[in-house]
């Protein structure tokens, strides 16, 4: 590796990234994919082609962009600040309801772990505890955090990837083919079924061009590291879930709170099933308390940028935006108490549903600026027409993706989205006061 020896090689930062994405969002999919069955593997492999277009695109959006805040930033070349207030907005939100659900899956594995039998006011309790108890461990700021989570990362990363490469000495083709579509859905509809759960498991992508700083030479390395990240990821999820569908009947698999630690139990014995249970459980808490911390700064930044209110903007001596997590996690709780439902795994795909149609709105506003970034940033040629042509697959899968996720999770993200609109509208008043020839009111930046 040429230039400076602290920067991280290709191979570090593919590494990095992928910790990233992995985190908790596949600890319940062989649960969720359990409805569709095998056939979901379809899900996969269209879910896998979106994904790799949409990281590309960020990828390249990370090098070109001279905007700050990243998905905002970008929007901001084609919709001005109003783009960019909505598509950070709408990712603040996305990463609100996204935290609970991380939270219902610890409980999930929880609950199976100990034997509990909670009614659903009890698991409600239980995850507000979680997401407090996240939160409070972050007051110290990200160097704590950053030492949890890179350990807890790999309770997660064992199992499933153990399950890829030794699970097939269990695998049973019939029990595998006895599950490729239990109830006879229409292909459309089977594949549709599981888009959402599927694009849950690589939510975060678009933060992986965050450490392009960290990485010998970006222009090159960042976009290999990112593809190579998404395509990694995605054959391991595809592995584990699809071996796991050939050793768990699909009957149980689809009932189980804690699927991973059925596998395992099946697979071994109980005891071994419960060690991956609590694996899981310390992997999705870490994850959980990074994606706290991480929510706290997008929400710090937007305030930074006169988005937000300014308590978000707060830090402590150790450098945390200590009352902007409080604040948080408080709204955290109320929604916890909004979204009760009579199972947890139904409350868990609620928000998994709800999270996606929010982060996709971002997605959307991204990909449609690149064209105008691209001419901003004088790209033409070969490169910017590969470019165009990753963001025009991207956008065509985060529709079908909006689709996939059923009327009410459309109906609650675009009421999320459309009041927004009223929000932007009371910052506008602020950032119009602070420089009112900005003409920020009408959605345009100082520099047009």
């Amino acid at each position: 590796m040429s230039g400076s020896s602290s920067k991280m090689s290709v191979t570090q930062l593919t590494l990095l990234t992928a910790l990233n994405m992995m985190g908790s969002g596949i600890i319940m999919l062989p649960t969720k994919l359990a409805e569709v069955g095998t056939f979901s593997i379809v899900s996969w492999l269209v879910t896998a082609g979106g994904s790799t277009a949409l990281a590309y695109a960020f990828a390249k959006c990370g090098m070109l962009s001279r905007n700050r805040g990243g998905m905002g930033g970008y929007a901001e070349y084609a919709f001005g600040k109003s783009g960019s207030f909505l598509a950070n907005y709408a990712y603040c939100v996305s990463l609100l309801i996204a935290n609970i659900a991380i939270a219902i899956s610890a409980v999930g594995y929880a609950v199976a772990l100990f034997g509990l039998n909670t009614t659903p006011f009890e698991t409600c309790l239980l995850t507000i505890v979680v997401l407090w108890i996240c939160t409070v461990l972050n007051f110290k700021g990200a160097k704590i955090t950053g030492l949890i989570s890179n350990f807890t990362a790999w309770g997660v990363i064992i199992p499933v990837a153990g399950i890829s490469v030794i699970g097939w000495f269990w695998f049973n083709p019939e029990t595998y083919i006895s599950a490729w579509n239990p109830h006879d859905l229409p292909t459309f509809d089977a594949i549709s079924a599981s888009i959402s759960m599927t694009l849950w498991s690589f939510l975060g992508l678009e933060s992986a061009c965050a450490n392009s700083e960290s990485v010998d030479n970006p222009e090159k390395n960042v976009p290999k590291a990112v593809l190579g990240a998404t395509i990694g990821v995605a054959v391991i999820y595809i592995l584990s879930t699809n071996v796991a569908a050939g050793i768990v009947d699909n009957a149980e698999l689809v009932k189980s709170t804690a699927p991973f630690g059925l596998v395992f139990a099946t697979m071994f014995n109980g005891t071994v099933g419960q060690i991956v249970m609590g694996l899981m459980i310390m992997s999705c808490s870490g994850s959980l308390l990074s994606w706290q911390f991480t929510i706290a700064r997008v929400f710090k930044s937007s305030a930074d940028e006169g988005y937000f209110p300014k308590w978000f903007s707060k830090v402590t001596k150790d450098d945390a935006p200590v009352l902007g997590m409080t604040i948080i996690v408080s709204i955290q709780t109320l929604m916890s108490f909004m979204t009760i439902s009579p199972s947890l795994y139904r409350q868990f795909n609620t928000l998994v549903d709800l999270a996606v149609v929010t982060n996709v709105m971002p997605y959307l506003l991204s990909m449609a600026a690149v064209f105008v970034m691209l001419k901003a940033e004088g790209v033409s040629g070969h490169q910017a027409k590969v470019v165009k042509l990753m963001a025009f697959i991207g956008t065509v899968y985060s529709l079908y993706a909006l689709y996939a996720a059923g009327y009410e999770a459309m109906m609650y993200g675009a009421l999320a989205t459309f009041a927004g609109w009223f929000f932007y509208g009371l910052a506008a008043e602020k950032l119009f006061k602070r420089n009112p020839q900005s003409n920020v009111a009408l959605g345009v930046t100082g520099d047009d």
